[in-house]
This record gives structure tokens, sequence and C-alpha cells, in this order.
């Protein structure tokens, strides 16, 4: 196996705004899988982009000694003209097709690279992963977010880059997918970088690179025994930091009981001198004296406070990434029981293309909390559009009576234009703005976020933005709606996210591939779609 790789030393990234995400990174990554973790917001995404040569570093290199693919989280399959382009082999695909019409251009055999057979290879690539229907001349359009997502690592794997990295690939793939996903990269051969939340994906790979404020740490092994180390770190973390703040407490307590004797013995000093009937020379000497003194105390005592602010700040620091994360609960709804909250009667939903379209009969009621599962393309995300009145069914009619918050996969409605502050005003207008500033904090995103637009904030961030405007708009919603509500957030996020959810009263419709996330939010029902239709059974 040739060892290549891709080397980082001393690189920083800053954005245009100024704002830095990291600085003086230095780490080798060779032909070991590797899976690059960390909270929302830290970079990885922009390092990953670095590692793969597509934005320079602030400072540093990035030393490449082999070629580098890289796969986005955020592919805009839609506007792709092909399922080759999606997958980066139109050029490949293209050279192939001049050369079969007699071209003898050394720039179509560089592109081709002696892949004469790739148009076959991509076919039964598709085949083997499930994507039979597709073709290579199949338009981007025509596809799911999941089939879109297994098309474009189809491509990478089919790829002769000394390297891939993928960022957060599991995003909108169905339990096989990602299980399929986890086998292939099993067997890649060389270099992987895999930017991911997802803890089955993770336990894969031969070692976790943990990215945080503090710059970048390698930890030997899969996921668990990545989590079983930062466990034990964020204990000692906090514990550390506890020990700092008794510290400053009793060094704190000392020092004033040092200043109130040197009050007493100045208070002593005044009125002996005083009494004494000394001439007006010696006392005011004698005060100079001990007003040195006291100043030279109070001096002593400010560089001993700051010595304790600052060993607390450091040890707060080293706990930050302990502060767990939290979600407000979600105002108590009055329609838990009976009250039917939307129906679908016959519903065909609309561009149903990778299976049979089947007809849908659906009552949702006050309480219930439904799991909407199926392989990729099988319509899950278009029944959220039809029940959110997004898309009209080809057929049946569908109604809703409550007030419904819907949260889609691609944030679609998010205007990354404006800044998130700005955005959870208009969603909560009846809200105080330090009440809007807590809980955006609680999610993770201070001041420094707060002030950006939506485009400039990682894709967590985003999702954390958006979540908390649907969260809580008003009027509260009483019919909540959730895409892939995982795709992008941080662990301590999502089980943050779990709790809050477990407290909703509302009626809850959820698309998500996570088992184990679906297994944690207390499911009522799960609509599950098969070849016979869709059926609705016990959660």
């Amino acid at each position: 196996m040739t060892n290549t790789t891709i080397t980082l030393d001393g690189v920083a990234c800053s954005l245009p705004g100024g704002r830095s995400l990291f600085s003086d990174l230095s780490e080798t990554f060779d032909h070991r899988h590797t899976g690059l973790a960390g909270r929302n917001g830290v970079g990885k995404s922009m390092l990953a982009r670095i590692l793969a040569g597509l934005h320079p570093p602030s400072q540093g290199r990035c030393l490449r000694s082999g070629t580098v693919l890289y796969l986005a989280q955020q592919t805009d399959w839609h506007h792709q003209p092909s399922v080759a382009a999606l997958a980066g082999l139109q050029p490949a695909l293209d050279a192939l097709a001049r050369i079969e019409s007699g071209s003898t251009d050394a720039h179509d055999f560089e592109l081709l690279a002696d892949r004469w057979d790739l148009r076959q290879r991509l076919q039964a690539r598709l085949e083997r992963d499930g994507l039979g229907h597709l073709r290579a001349g199949t338009p981007g359009h025509a596809l799911s977010g999941g089939e879109a997502m297994r098309v474009a690592l189809a491509g990478a794997l089919l790829s002769q880059a000394s390297h891939l990295v993928l960022d957060e690939p599991t995003n909108h793939l169905d339990h096989g997918s990602r299980a399929a996903l986890a086998r292939q990269l099993q067997c890649w051969p060389r270099g992987l970088v895999v930017v991911s939340h997802d803890r089955q994906l993770l336990e894969g790979m031969e070692r976790i690179v943990e990215l945080s404020p503090q710059g970048l740490r390698s930890y030997g092994g899969g996921y668990a025994f990545y989590a079983g180390a930062k466990a034990r770190e964020q204990a000692l973390a906090s514990e550390a930091l506890d020990q700092r703040k008794r510290e400053r407490l009793r060094e704190t307590r000392q020092l004033r009981a040092q200043q109130e004797r040197q009050d007493r013995r100045q208070a002593r000093g005044r009125r002996q001198g005083q009494q004494a009937n000394q001439a007006r020379i010696v006392l005011d000497r004698q005060k100079e004296r001990s007003e040195s003194s006291a100043g030279r105390l109070r001096q002593q005592q400010a560089a001993v406070l700051q010595r304790l602010d600052e060993r607390v700040r450091d040890a707060a620091q080293q706990a930050t990434q302990a502060a767990p994360v939290h979600m407000q609960s979600l105002p108590a709804v009055a329609d838990a029981g009976q009250r039917v909250v939307a129906l679908l009667e016959g519903v065909v939903l609309p561009f149903q293309k990778s299976v049979p379209a089947q007809a849908i009969d659906l009552s949702l009621r006050g309480g219930q909390r439904v799991a909407v599962t199926g392989p990729n393309g099988c319509g899950k995300t278009r029944l959220l559009d039809v029940l959110a009145g997004r898309s009209h069914p080809d057929a049946g009619t569908a109604r809703r009576f409550v007030p419904c918050a819907y949260l889609d996969q691609r944030l679609s409605w998010l205007d990354t234009r404006r800044c998130v502050l700005e955005l959870l005003r208009e969603a909560s207008p009846g809200m105080a703005e330090d009440v809007l500033r807590t809980r955006l904090a609680q999610l993770g995103l201070g001041p420094q976020q707060l002030a950006l637009a939506g485009a400039q904030l990682s894709g967590g961030e985003r999702l954390k933005a958006a979540l908390a405007c649907v969260l809580h708009a008003e009027p509260p919603a009483r019919l909540l709606l959730l895409d892939e509500p995982c795709n992008h957030l941080d662990l301590p996020s999502l089980q943050a996210l779990q709790d809050m959810l477990c407290s909703y009263a509302g009626t809850l419709v959820v698309v998500s591939h996570d088992e184990a996330f679906l297994q944690r939010i207390e499911l009522t029902e799960r609509l599950e779609y098969t070849p016979r239709g869709w059926v609705m059974r016990p959660a």
C-alpha cells in the first residue's frame, strides 16, 4: 500500500469577517481511516476543505502527497444535469464517448486514465447499491436526497484518489444504505478522512481526531474508545474547575481577612498617633509609610486575584466542551387525546418515480408520535410536504386543522442572508430579546454566531437556528413535522433534541434514519413504506 499523506503544518483559518475558526493545527493523515469529530461550528467542514485543497489556510501549510477527492455534506443535486455529473464522472465519460467516436486528443485519454470500462462499472455500482433504476444520464432533479448522496458516494468509491475526504456522508441515507456504506469504506484501500457525528460509522474508524478550540487531538480506536476517553477527560476537567473555584474562594477569604487586619492596624496607628500628640511632620511620615504599605498590599492582592481568575478561566475553557446543550420545552397544547389534527384521504404523493405510487389514508390525532420510515426515494419527504401544505397530492385530499411547524431537511425556508437573532425575533415577536439570546446560547449559539448571516454558519449551527425558529414560533406548533433533524447535529445537541421532544405534548411526525434517535423519543406508532403500501404499526 502506498503510504500517501496529508500533512497540516501550523494551519490556521479565519473567516472573511475576522472570526478565527482554529489556529496552529499540526497533524498527519496517512492511510489509516480517520474520523474527524467535534462540536458544531468548530470548523470541521472548513478543515476538510483545507485537507482537500479546496480552501487555502490563512496561515501555515497543507501538504498532500497524492490526489484527494472531497465530498461535501450539502450536495446541490437538483441542479446537476445527470447522475454521472453528480458522481463526478461526467468528464471521464464524455472523454470515453469522444474516444469511441474517433478522438485522438491526448487530454481525452488523460481524463479517462485507462478506465475503459467506466460506464459499465458505474452502472454495476448503481445496481449493487440498489439504484438500478437510475442511468448515467438521469437528471439530478429526479433523485431524492438519499439517492443523490448514494450516487455521489458511488462516484467517490469508483475514483482513483489517494485520499477520500467525506463530510457527513450518512446524512440522508436510510438504515440499509448506512450499513452498506460502512462496509464499503471498510474495503477502501487508501487514505480516508470522514467528518461525522454518526456513532456507528465512527466506530469503524481506526482512529478519531477531535477538533476543538484547543486544537486537534488524536484518539486511537473507534467511537466507543473515543467516547470513553472524552467522558474521563470531561469528568477530570469538571473536577479541576470545581477545585480551582474552591481555591479562589479560599484565597479570596484569606485576602479579605488580611486586608481587614491591615485596616485595623492602620486605624489603631492613627488613633495612637493622635493620642501621643506627635508633631505634624512625624504624623505625616507615619501616614505616608502606612499608605505605601497598604498600596503594596493591594497590588499584591490584585495580582493574586488575577492569577486565581486566570486559573479558573483556563479550567473553565477546558471544561467548556463538557457543557451540555439545552433546548427549552415547548408550550403545552390541549390536543392530547381525541382531536384529529391532520387527515389524508386517498392521497397519492407527487413526484414519485423510483417506487410504485401508493394511496395513503392517514388520520393524526393529538399526542400521537409517529416515525415515518422506509428506503430512500419512497416518498417520506413528499409525505411531510403534503402534510405541511407545501405540496399538493396527485390524488386525494389533505387537510390540517391546527398550527403546524415544519423543519425540512434542506432548510429551504431559512433566509441565509439574515442573522440568527433577527430570524428568531421574527418567529417569536412577543418574546423579550434577552430570552431569545438565552435560548440561542443554550443551543450553543453565542454572541459571535448571533451576528452572522445564516450563510456564514456551519451546517450544524444553521440547523440549530432553524430549530429555534420552528420550536419557538408563535402561535406554538400543535403539529410538529421534522425531516431528518439529526443531520449535522453534534452529539450533545442530539441528546438535547431527544430530551426536548420527549417533553413535547403535541403531535409529532418525524422522518429519520437514526434508529437510536427514534428509540429515544417515545414513539407511539411507525408509518412504514412497504411494497404493498404504507402501513401504520405500533412503535
